[in-house]
């Protein structure tokens, strides 16, 4: 982490995270085009789902966001004690998140279903789907635990394989569960839900033994823990504006479904599948960002500036290459992709103007999604949240909202270029600001010239 080539270090942190990312978005993929199969309600359920999901993995990925920035630091300062407790309690929290899921799918769901249409078979649909998600949480909340302790220490190899390996067996038991092959009774979308939360659970499984058996700088032990409120509030001071980021984007997620399906049900359909599309193109970059984040904190905690610099200057041309080409698929081949989902006559209607508009803005979200790690590895993660707050809420929802008054569908998708673009122009000033406030103040130091945080 601190003498590697940049480069080289980055490219064999992320590549392992982008492939295992990239199997992920695939999964997630089959599993709508399966449920596609059973009829254009059930998709249009699970896309209605996905705002809860996506809370799921905000509080997930934000926590995880903490846990990975602050181990890297304190190894980065060889305080190997913190390094654990940081571990232990960021394990825990992902254990009470689990719990007010829990909570959640036993109670709330079909209120939840009942207040965004009166389809009574997308409400049985989405019910079936979306209670069995919540209820076995536990697998996605501890996959994403131990995840980030591997990468944390630069296994991101073990990471690849963990998440592969959830993927692969979601993908397997997809068709069994939801068409009832082999003797299996057909489930439907419970059984889409089931086959996903298996891969999760078998995934956190073998993330545990990886690093029970091979994560030799961190040392997982409850023996007589207690939460340490220090330690957790910093967790969350790293973490929280990637939560409050992706909570925000549930929000949004919610609202657009709402707005949409107030033109026809095909539109919220073709919404989901666009999300789940486009996690092809935004999930290598995310898995770059997993690979950069260890980076930056490992050097911060080790003052070398030039090290953060040259990773954080990589990562934004890997992105903006990466995003580049996902917008030329996305604006030359929108009905073919359209199509893996059983798309009707309506849906390619909507949904080749949709695809097309979207991506025109892929290339600066790529810039803007690294900045937003490069401040979360800082510590400064209140920018990443003004960006998104800004760019969500104040530009995004209401432009989609007033657009949508103008009477045709395809206008709702420019509110996606528009509100890129102001996070575009703010994440460029806060990166400037980063660089003269942050990095340029780093000075290189002994490791017995450290001085521990206080």
């Amino acid at each position: 982490m601190g003498v590697m080539p940049v480069n080289k270090l980055l490219i064999s942190m992320s590549v392992p995270m982008m492939i295992s990312m990239l199997v992920q978005a695939l999964y997630n993929v089959v599993d709508s085009i399966f449920v596609a199969q059973i009829g254009e309600k059930a998709l249009t359920a699970v896309s209605l789902a996905f705002p809860v999901q996506n809370l799921m993995i905000a509080l997930a990925v934000g926590t995880g966001v903490g846990i990975n920035a602050l181990v890297s630091r304190r190894l980065g300062e060889k305080n190997y004690e913190a390094a654990n407790s940081t571990a232990d309690n960021g394990i825990f929290l992902n254990a009470v998140h689990f719990l007010l899921f829990l909570a959640l799918g036993l109670f709330f769901i079909p209120l939840y279903f009942s207040f965004q249409t009166k389809d009574a078979e997308i409400i049985a649909y989405g019910i079936d789907y979306l209670q069995v998600i919540c209820v076995f949480s536990i697998g996605v909340f501890m996959q994403v635990s131990m995840e980030r302790l591997l990468q944390s220490t630069g296994r991101t190899l073990f990471t690849m394989t963990t998440q592969a390996t959830g993927a692969i067996l979601n993908i397997i038991l997809d068709p069994i569960f939801i068409f009832g092959w082999f003797g299996v009774p057909a489930m439907g979308t419970r059984g889409a839900a089931i086959a996903t939360v298996i891969g999760q659970i078998a995934a956190a499984s073998l993330a545990f033994f990886f690093n029970v058996r091979f994560n030799k700088e961190i040392t997982l032990s409850f023996k007589g823990f207690r939460p340490d409120m220090q330690t957790i509030k910093k967790i969350y001071s790293i973490g929280g504006p990637s939560i409050l980021m992706q909570a925000v984007g549930s929000f949004l997620n919610l609202s657009l479904n709402n707005i949409l399906i107030r033109f026809t049900p095909t539109a919220t359909a073709v919404f989901g599948v666009y999300f789940k599309l486009q996690s092809f193109i935004f999930m290598p970059v995310f898995g770059l960002n997993n690979g950069m984040v260890p980076i930056i904190a490992y050097n911060y905690g080790a003052d070398q500036k030039d090290r953060i610099k040259q990773a954080i200057t990589l990562s934004k041309r890997y992105a903006m290459a990466i995003m580049f080409i996902g917008a030329a698929i996305f604006l030359l081949m929108p009905g073919t992709l359209l199509q893996l989902f059983n798309a009707s006559d309506e849906m390619l209607e909507i949904g080749i103007p949709a695809l097309r508009i979207i991506s025109l803005c892929y290339v600066a979200a790529g810039y803007n999604i690294v900045s937003g790690s490069v401040f979360q590895a800082f510590g400064r993660g209140g920018l990443s949240l003004w960006v998104s707050m800004i760019r969500q809420v104040v530009v995004l929802l209401p432009a989609a909202y007033l657009l949508s008054l103008l009477g045709n569908v395809s206008f709702v998708w420019w509110a996606f270029p528009i509100a890129e673009v102001f996070a575009l122009v703010m994440s460029i000033y806060f990166n400037k600001k980063i660089d003269k406030e942050v990095i340029a103040n780093i000075y290189p130091h002994t490791i017995g010239d450290a001085v521990p945080e206080q």
